[in-house]
């Protein structure tokens, strides 16, 4: 018998990689349709985003379907405490910025992520696995393109302190990372301690409005003509509303502020397959295609935004990455810094 040259080794063991990868792939899928369901406990808007990645999903894998809520972070991590505590865990994954600290440490969270996860780079994926980013939130300024001349919007942080910006700034009030915590916090992290804290104390003289809303909601206060400028907004909100013809546009202020929404499969689900191939497929290029198609920013490096340039490497612009777990240790010290500032 002839030996085997080099490149038939090679096909040889490409073939056996890939039997065993899709043998796994199988077994997962089976164990995944033998569940049928899985419930998915969202902070994404459903029409925008969840329905149009369950449509994707339950068309890739027929035979599983998927049951998706809504609630904000803080609401997701209460009903899945809620919950296990009652001993009738309902949740099999969900997703959120902040919602899977307060589930970690009371044990509610698989230690477990798909092998796509060695795709992404590690600031935005958990050391210890027990989560994965599926899309950024970059949070930026905007301005109204009707009342501030382009050209002449605040670029820099120092471009704030200018006295024409006096009461013409505003941005959602409370300790969050899309409000003046996350700014805080951004300032804090970048500047030092003792510069951060010099330049706070030159912008509150600034008098910026505290609104009571979300930060699509400041937004959409300064597309109204309220405000000049709008802090600490979701820089892909304003190229949505720019797209329908609003006067806003947003600003490569460096650096800016990012955050993670990251997914997570519940410990002790009921479906735990099912939940483990829905993460698989939210994260995998195919899923991410979906997140960027509904103008999310996706998490994937390999995967552009439908406007690239509001990724930081294709847009060419420094974000200050906050994972959930640092926003959640130091938001009370950003909160304590805003009410001697801004409060």
């Amino acid at each position: 018998m002839a030996p085997l040259g080099p490149m038939t080794v090679f096909a040889i063991a490409f073939l056996s990689a890939g039997s065993s990868a899709l043998a796994a792939d199988a077994a997962l899928i089976a164990a995944a349709r033998k569940e049928g369901e899985v419930n998915w406990y969202s902070t994404q808007i459903i029409s925008q985003l969840v329905r149009p990645v369950t449509a994707a999903f339950e068309k890739k894998y027929p035979g599983i379907k998927v049951r998706a809520t809504r609630q904000n972070a803080t609401e997701v991590a209460v009903k899945i405490l809620n919950e296990a505590r009652a001993g009738r865990v309902q949740a099999d994954m969900f997703d959120g910025t902040t919602t899977v600290v307060a589930l970690k440490k009371e044990g509610h969270v698989l230690q477990w992520l798909p092998d796509a996860a060695k795709e992404y780079p590690a600031d935005v994926k958990d050391p210890d696995g027990y989560w994965i980013a599926n899309n950024l939130f970059i949070i930026t300024p905007a301005f109204n393109t009707t009342l501030v001349s382009r050209g002449t919007e605040p670029k820099t942080y120092a471009d704030l302190l200018n006295p024409k910006w006096r009461g013409k700034l505003a941005w959602n009030g409370f300790p969050t990372s899309s409000g003046m915590g996350g700014f805080i916090g951004t300032v804090l992290a970048d500047m030092g301690r003792e510069a951060g804290i010099a330049y706070l104390r030159e912008l509150s003289k600034q008098n910026i409005a505290n609104l009571r809303g979300s930060a699509r909601e400041v937004l959409d206060q300064v597309i109204a003509g309220e405000y000049s400028v709008a802090l600490q907004i979701f820089n892909h909100h304003a190229v949505i509303s720019a797209k329908k013809g609003a006067p806003v546009d947003w600003i490569k202020m460096e650096p800016a502020t990012g955050t993670l929404s990251v997914a997570s499969v519940v410990k002790n689900a009921p479906h735990p397959n099912a939940a483990k191939l829905l993460v698989d497929f939210i994260i995998s290029k195919e899923g991410q295609q979906v997140f960027r198609n509904a103008d999310y920013i996706p998490a994937h490096p390999d995967v552009p935004a439908l406007v690239p340039t509001l990724k930081p490497a294709e847009g060419k612009f420094r974000v200050r990455f906050f994972t959930p777990e640092q926003t959640e240790e130091h938001m009370v010290d950003w909160n304590k810094v805003a009410d001697e500032f801004f409060r």
